[in-house]
């Protein structure tokens, strides 16, 4: 999250702090003595926030881009504590109420506007799915008081590997946790100036420096523990993060990290410039983040503060404060808050696209709204008299007025949609149970359903799609959950023949399917899923403890079928899962040896298994595009959508034992891909499938089932 704080940048630390001050009432600290600016500083917020906004507009492009927000918790770590340093050694404390009144004014005007924005969109059925509202709005309420980071922290969200429908707002969480910063940090720098003072009798420097240099020591080895048994939250869990803020604090605190020589500073400046490079296209999602690997762009982001040589032209220090970078700077904040939302909701409009064209204009729009923002917005609310001429509470007392009409919008959102929201739901179980003829996979798979036609029907509806989804959550583990958690459906009698479903989310998404099916059949359905994790006996290329808990989840699972006797097994799996190589030739070929490795001990005791080749898996969520286009333009590529070597598949061919279900033929056509078939829907989001169309499919399945377990 870009730090505000424009104006904030320290002074020099070692010059005599001067006679202590007696600040009038009515001004804010910032005003004991005015504020130098920092052009190289301002030049590396610049940095950061295209790093991460080509993150977002082109991930696959820019992979690492996400380490942006780490340069800015580094800068805001150094601004503020050099800030508070300077008003404590000059006035002796710390004016809190005035300090976060400040914050307030500086940093929740453009936040809580872009809010307001994302609530009202929202609101419009127009411009997003009914599907997202609940997600949406508690979202938004969660990021208007701060608390986003905990509120995706304890939903295990998980940042770099998303899935399904981030919302307008997760982007929020950074502005969450730098918010908790600012409450924190000069309480922490107050109860270590106290303490020097009343019980070491030594300087309140010495005593600052030791506090936060154990609390960044502290927070960075928590950091590094913390991702390696839980990555998602450690995304967003706040002390796993104060380590950075306390690495630019003490480059601010330490006179000996302001580097003035040339050479040093040149190498610096340079060095930590060639870190954030690197880490952007070399680091993705797979880095176990932030954890150890977090260190390399923080570190140099420290090198590029710390050295302060402005001598050459060709300084990195000098290259910063170029005017581009300059103004890029300057409207960080606004760059940060708006370009998030315009991209989720941006696909939604009519007439737009997600060709290269759209993607540079709407990178434009983003640069033309931070400019609006903080030209009408920040800048004007910053300097207002009303509040800056006024006691402190005035401003929070404002700020907080502002943020309960921002949640009210938000509840005013849902209570507008709520009936809308129920008819989905209600229309969803509606086509479960009554289908019409011919709908869905019969009209390419069932011949005397060929040429069936629906017109422009979509059941569901795209902007109800998202919601068209397995309600099991409890069968299903994910991240570093590793307990091979077991769900029984269907028949309870001795005797009923045993199916049994494993796999990752995309052999969840079959779920209610196969469970109608069993309790039709008098089967006995158990099921084991975790998200990412396969059925195959090898490795994730994802190292650490995801990677660990799938292994320890596969092993469990293996030891649990040896009691179960299943006759039929039935498994699906992401195509384009990261498997390690494993002394093969390649990862294809070792995906393909541990699906067949894990298959045999089951096929050795009679079991017979059905092997479901992967669904296309789609850049966007085709729904953003059924809601405004026709069904003719949202039609994919069969190169670009398709895995054409799925492993599962190769894994499956000439096994005895092995049935093969591919229905790609009910997907795609010679050259192309579709997001409706037979009238039905086949996407909730990019890659996973609705109930409804998988229903759709239920004869098929049902038959290898049946063929399967005649033949056991």
């Amino acid at each position: 999250m870009p730090s505000a704080d424009h104006d904030l940048g320290p002074q020099d630390l070692n010059a005599p702090a001067g006679p202590r001050a007696r600040l009038r009432r009515d001004r804010s600290p910032e005003h004991a003595e005015p504020s130098r600016f920092i052009p190289h500083v301002q030049g590396l917020r610049a940095i950061a926030v295209l790093l991460v906004v080509l993150y977002h507009f082109w991930p696959g492009r820019l992979p690492g881009g996400y380490v942006g927000v780490d340069v800015f918790f580094v800068i805001s770590g150094y601004l503020i504590t050099a800030h508070l340093w300077r008003e404590l050694s000059l006035t002796g404390g710390i004016r809190l109420g005035q300090f976060w009144a400040r914050r307030a004014r500086r940093l929740l005007p453009a936040s809580l506007l872009v809010l307001l924005f994302c609530a009202i969109a929202v609101m419009s059925p127009y411009l997003m799915p009914t599907s997202a509202l609940q997600n949406e709005v508690k979202e938004i309420t969660a990021a208007t008081f701060y608390v986003e980071n905990w509120y995706l922290a304890l939903n295990s969200a998980d940042y770099l590997n998303h899935s399904g429908s981030p919302t307008t707002v997760q982007h929020y969480w950074s502005l969450s946790l730098e918010e908790q910063f600012y409450v924190m940090w000069p309480l922490l720098i107050l109860l270590a100036a106290w303490l020097a003072v009343r019980w070491l009798r030594r300087g309140r420097r010495g005593a600052v420096v030791v506090t936060l240099a154990v609390v960044t020591v502290a927070s960075f080895v928590f950091c590094v523990a913390f991702t390696l048994t839980n990555p998602a939250p450690a995304y967003f869990v706040t002390f796993g993060r104060m380590w950075e803020f306390g690495l630019g604090g003490l480059v601010a605190l330490i006179p000996a990290l302001q580097v003035r020589g040339r050479v040093l500073s040149f190498v610096l400046g340079w060095g930590g410039i060639i870190a954030l490079v690197w880490t952007a296209f070399r680091f993705d999602g797979q880095t176990p983040f932030p954890g150890y690997a977090a260190a390399l762009p923080a570190l140099g982001v420290a090198a590029i503060i710390a050295a302060s040589n402005t001598d050459r032209w060709w300084y990195p220090t000098r290259v910063l404060s170029w005017r581009p970078a300059q103004f890029t700077g300057d409207i960080s904040y606004s760059l940060y808050l708006w370009h998030w939302p315009l991209i989720v909701i941006a696909p939604s409009v009519p007439f737009w696209g997600l060709s290269i064209y759209h993607r540079v204009a709407l990178l434009v729009i983003c640069f033309v709204l931070a400019w609006l923002t903080k030209r009408f917005v920040e800048d004007p609310v910053r300097r207002w008299k009303v509040l800056t001429t006024r006691k402190a509470r005035v401003s929070l007392l404002s700020s907080l007025a502002a943020m309960v009409l921002v949640a009210g919008t938000a509840g005013a959102a849902w209570a507008v949609n709520a009936p809308a929201y129920r008819e989905g739901v209600q229309a969803i179980q509606q086509v479960r149970d009554n289908p019409p003829d011919c709908f869905g996979a019969a009209v390419v798979l069932d011949p005397s359903c060929v040429g069936t036609t629906f017109g422009d029907t979509v059941l569901p509806a795209p902007g109800f799609a998202g919601a068209d989804k397995p309600d099991d959550d409890g069968c299903f583990v994910q991240l570093n959950d590793a307990r091979p958690v077991e769900c029984t459906f269907g028949s309870k009698a001795d005797g009923a023949p045993s199916v049994v479903l494993i796999g990752d989310s995309h052999a969840y998404q079959l779920l209610p399917t196969l469970q109608r099916m069993a309790e039709r059949n008098g089967w006995r359905l158990t099921t084991f899923f975790k998200g990412a994790c396969p059925w195959s006996t090898t490795p994730l290329a994802t190292p650490g403890a995801f990677g660990d808990a799938c292994t320890q989840w596969r092993h469990a699972v293996t030891q649990r079928l040896e009691h179960l006797q299943a006759d039929v097994i039935v498994t699906g799996a992401l195509a384009t899962t990261p498997f390690a190589a494993d002394g093969h030739a390649s990862a294809h070929d070792a995906a393909v040896a541990g699906y067949r490795d894990a298959w045999k001990p089951e096929l050795d005791r009679g079991a017979k298994i059905i092997a479901v080749v992967d669904n296309p898996v789609w850049e966007t969520d085709p729904n953003k595009c059924l809601r405004t286009r026709a069904q003719s333009s949202c039609t994919g590529a069969r190169a670009d959508v398709l895995v054409a070597d799925d492993p599962l598949k190769a894994a499956a061919q000439g096994v005895d034992g092995v049935t093969l279900l591919d229905f790609t033929d009910a997907y795609c056509d010679q050259t192309t891909c579709f997001p409706v078939v037979g009238g039905a829907d086949l996407y909730r989001d990019q890659d996973h499938l609705t109930v409804t169309w998988v229903d759709s499919l239920a004869p098929w399945y049902e038959k290898a089932i049946t063929g399967a377990l005649a033949a056991r």
